[in-house]
């Protein structure tokens, strides 16, 4: 379930122990040559430079209800990773 607040998409997850939390999607992307969807979002928390932390999840619909996965390839992150720089620069 997607909402918008503020200009903000907001994205609640059901964690596995039942409880919900509301995070805030960064970015949403495909890559065609696999068809495999991913998520970037973030619960607003900052690390100990001040940075703000992002988590990416490989998106499966195949349940019919959205399932954010881990990523456990390693050819896959690198291609993540490179979105995000590209992201980060643009802006």
């Amino acid at each position: 379930m997607e909402t918008k607040e503020l200009g903000k998409k907001i994205m609640s997850i059901v964690k596995e122990d039942g409880s919900i939390e509301e995070v805030e999607v960064i970015l949403a992307f495909e890559f065609k040559d696999n068809q495999k969807e991913y998520v970037v979002y973030t619960r607003n928390e900052k690390d100990e430079n001040g940075n703000v932390t992002v988590y990416v999840s490989n998106v499966d619909r195949t349940t019919g209800d959205a399932k954010l996965l881990g990523i456990n390839d390693e050819s896959e992150w690198n291609r993540i990773k490179d979105v995000l720089r590209k992201l980060s620069k643009s802006e």
